[in-house]
């Protein structure tokens, strides 16, 4: 849970945390601002010549990385097409692409400690409130991790169910996701507990 950093190092790895982290930010932002398919569609392809910029093993994790949000792109498209609002939908879906794909990119290439250490600077103003700074970066760095291991764990499961059974997983996976998502924490408080806990 805690390996999402690609094992094939880029130009990527070398830079600043901070740096990675405060550019995902801004270009999350820019994707907002931008309402028009086609200056969308321009950022969709840079964040794939950033991917393709690593080599192909490196893209193709990346890719993987994105399967878990194929069910929401073919829902928002059906929707748009069917409301005949195709310049909507796919202003919608480059949006969410790109930042999604922009999220895992700095995920790739950065190791958890270096973001627990930038967290960790920004949370600092907080400690005269009684919240400590190690712990809330911690927090935030973990659930940075944790999503995309859980949608990856929830296609897991759902392609179980298809295997065994005709009928749609739907609500049904429900259970055994969330008894996923309970062992995953029990093992990451151990494996901290193990470490020295959060300090």
């Amino acid at each position: 849970m805690l390996t999402l950093t690609s094992p094939v190092e880029i130009w990527a790895h070398r830079l600043p945390a901070g740096l990675k982290l405060a550019a995902l930010a801004l270009g999350t932002m820019g994707l907002f601002a931008l309402q028009a398919p086609l200056p969308l569609a321009a950022t969709a392809a840079a964040t794939a010549a950033l991917y393709a910029s690593g080599g192909t093993r490196f893209a193709t994790t990346g890719l993987r990385l994105m399967r878990p949000l194929w069910p929401f792109v073919l829902i928002v498209g059906l929707w748009h097409l069917w409301s005949a609002d195709l310049a909507g939908g796919a202003a919608i879906l480059l949006r969410l692409l790109s930042a999604v794909a922009l999220a895992n990119f700095v995920t790739m290439t950065t190791r958890l400690s270096d973001m627990i250490a930038v967290f960790q600077t920004l949370a600092r103003p907080l400690a005269p409130l009684g919240l400590p700074p190690r712990r809330l970066a911690l927090a935030m760095a973990l659930v940075i991790r944790f999503i995309p291991v859980m949608l990856d764990r929830l296609d897991q499961i759902s392609q179980s169910w298809t295997a065994r059974s005709s009928r749609r997983p739907g609500w049904r996976v429900l259970v055994p996701a969330t008894l996923a998502a309970l062992d995953d924490a029990d093992r990451a408080a151990e494996a901290l507990r193990a470490r020295g806990g959060a300090g």
